[in-house]
């Protein structure tokens, strides 16, 4: 898919929440999937000012490219393939011109030869379909640091919330206000 809609709710964790969630789901046997997420950049964080982010997302071999921008509730993700040669370019502060992600950028202004490589996010996840969305339950390490992070993902941010506060009830999660993992990353960039 070129381009689609996302809409998730957030929640940091505890290391306790993050393992009650896994024992909740009977995933306490379960390997997580690894992904690794290469963060881009200009030097005046123009994608950042402008509420967008730009990362390619390696996972199970594959590679993508992936423009993230605010649209109304959520965020719309513009997506491109690449070979992992056009990922390694790109963490050598060459991206690859790709056609979707390409022309979104344009439309922001952005000259593709100032994007800089900002460094990278491991996630080790698991997924659940869990009534109608998707739990995620991430344990991330960047820059150093390391969090816990349940995103729900759904075709509603009504419907995200809806079910991040039914588990975050069930099970006796504190809400928290949680920056994206992008956000996150910068902060340990700044410190």
């Amino acid at each position: 898919m070129v381009q689609e809609i996302e809409m998730e709710s957030k929640n940091l964790l505890t290391k306790q929440e993050y393992k009650d969630l896994i024992h909740y789901f009977n995933l306490d046997t379960e390997v997580p999937k690894k992904q690794v997420n290469y963060y881009f950049e200009t030097p005046d964080f123009h994608l950042k000012n402008t509420g967008s982010a730009l990362r390619i997302r390696e996972k199970n071999g594959q590679w993508t490219l992936t423009l993230k921008q605010p649209y109304h509730e959520g965020l719309l993700e513009t997506h491109d393939q690449l070979t992992e040669t056009e990922a390694k370019q790109a963490t050598n502060d060459q991206i690859i011109d790709k056609p979707n992600v390409g022309k979104q950028l344009k439309q922001l202004k952005v000259d593709r030869t100032t994007i800089q490589y900002m460094g990278s996010l491991e996630t080790h996840r698991f997924e659940v379909p869990y009534k109608n969305g998707l739990v995620v339950i991430d344990f991330s390490k960047f820059n150093g640091y390391s969090d816990y992070e349940l995103e729900i993902e759904s075709s509603s941010k009504l419907t995200s919330e809806t079910i991040m506060k039914e588990l975050a009830e069930i099970l006796d999660i504190s809400i928290k206000h949680t920056p994206n993992k992008i956000e996150r990353f910068y902060h340990t960039l700044q410190k």
